[in-house]
């Protein structure tokens, strides 16, 4: 799913929990990771549910690989693959994702531990992609 078409739907809804269901629902079509790759150095520490993020430089650009267990991060999840995904590491460096969150009021509406799961899988990116320019 793309960016403008995320922007899109979240100013199409009027209720939050309009587009609470929204978020749950983009999260159903996210590829499950296969088991082999649910490990301890995939996880995401800081996250309330289980969250398995791995990244790969390919012709410049970063191609992340995430999964949860939890049906509203999977939905997160994909929020933060339309903006991270096939991006260069200084792409990344440069988005500005707090303001993205801002857009959708994100933070509002999530627990205080679902929001520092969220900021902690945008902050094991950008290290990684900070990793791979070096």
């Amino acid at each position: 799913m793309q960016l403008d078409e995320i922007r899109e739907s979240f100013a199409f809804f009027d209720s939050w929990e309009d587009r609470y269901r929204f978020v749950i629902d983009i999260g159903r079509d996210l590829p499950e990771l296969p088991r082999e790759y649910r490990v301890a150095e995939n996880i995401v520490r800081g996250c309330q549910s289980q969250v398995w993020l791995m990244t790969e430089l390919r012709d410049g650009r970063l191609r992340l690989t995430i999964d949860s267990d939890a049906h509203i991060v999977r939905g997160l999840i994909v929020i933060v693959l339309a903006a991270y995904q096939g991006k260069t590491p200084a792409d990344v460096g440069a988005f500005d994702i707090e303001a993205l969150f801002d857009e959708l009021d994100l933070f509002r509406h999530l627990s205080p531990t679902r929001g520092n799961g969220l900021r902690s899988m945008v902050a094991r990116i950008r290290h990684e992609a900070d990793q791979a320019a070096d």
